[in-house]
């Protein structure tokens, strides 16, 4: 019997991914999991708001967002990231993430979940900027990014290619310091905004990017899956999680990175760990699509 999957999640309070099924079941991904599962049938739409697809409409294999026209556009239209909650009470805090050399950006969450939004996007190391009133933070995030020259939004496929071979961490906290000293030093800052003081938090470890003890580093994948398809294979042990990625070591000695937002929709059942993978794969550079980013807080 298939499970359908739901995505992967980043728990709070916790270091470790879950998947996540259709009906609330869970499947933590703990490093050096052995993983194997078939896609059955077609790809369909996880619905929105906590609603089902009334439609149950079939989504395209490639689709990063495993939700059909109108479920995007109702699951969007009630976010924050929507601006359509200018006078949400709760507290918000802005950040500057860290994913590779200079790859950084200036982002906000709701201070409430803690820095879940920072393990689901895959940041290696970020620190706190401030913390505030929703607009106070939105209006300082655009100020941020203009003057540090920095987007507010880096692709998977950007994050995912430079994972191998990453500085250590002394080195990741000194970009992002520099970039804090700089932020604190700007005026136009919203007056309702508390500036907060630099302190790095690294994710390498948590992540499986900085090998055994800090030592190693994560080796250089040599393809990621492009897609899932009726009856294909994904097969591996479990090396390391970043994000939605997950990076598995396969039965024929290579490494391929799997973007868990792939999953979501399908139907799986189970497979052989060892098994072949016979999913189509792509270089790691290559691999995801353009698409509106949804969850943003």
């Amino acid at each position: 019997m298939a499970w359908r999957c739901a995505g992967i999640s980043w728990p709070q309070g916790t270091r470790m991914p879950v998947l996540a099924w259709e009906g609330g079941r869970v499947s933590p991904l703990t490093r050096g999991k052995e993983l194997g599962f078939r896609a059955e049938g077609e790809r369909r739409c996880v619905g929105a708001r906590g609603n089902d697809c009334p439609l149950q409409a079939v989504v395209a294999g490639r689709a990063t967002q495993a939700r059909c026209p109108e479920c995007a556009r109702l699951e969007r239209a009630h976010s924050v990231a929507a601006d359509t909650m200018a006078d949400d009470p709760r507290p918000y805090r802005v950040y500057l993430a860290w994913f590779g050399p200079g790859m950084v950006k200036v982002g906000i969450t709701g201070e409430g979940r803690g820095a879940a939004r920072l393990l689901e996007q895959g940041a290696v190391a970020f620190t706190w900027l401030g913390r505030g009133p929703l607009m106070a933070a939105r209006r300082t995030e655009e100020l941020l990014r203009t003057a540090l020259g920095v987007p507010d939004r880096i692709p998977y496929a950007a994050k995912r290619a430079v994972r191998s071979g990453l500085p250590d961490a002394g080195e990741r906290a000194a970009e992002i310091e520099a970039l804090h000293r700089r932020a604190m030093g700007l005026e136009g800052w919203a007056e309702t905004l508390e500036r907060l003081e630099f302190e790095a938090v690294d994710h390498g470890q948590t992540f499986g990017l900085d090998g055994l003890d800090g030592v190693g580093g994560l080796p250089a994948a040599t393809g990621a899956v492009r897609e899932l398809m009726d009856g294909g294979v994904v097969a591996g042990r479990l090396v390391a999680a970043a994000g939605p990625d997950l990076h598995l070591r396969t039965g024929d000695g290579g490494l391929i990175v799997l973007d868990t937002r792939l999953l979501a929709g399908w139907g799986l059942v189970g497979a052989n760990p060892k098994a072949v993978v016979t999913v189509p794969l792509v270089d790691v550079g290559e691999a995801g699509e353009k698409t509106v980013q949804d969850g943003l807080f």
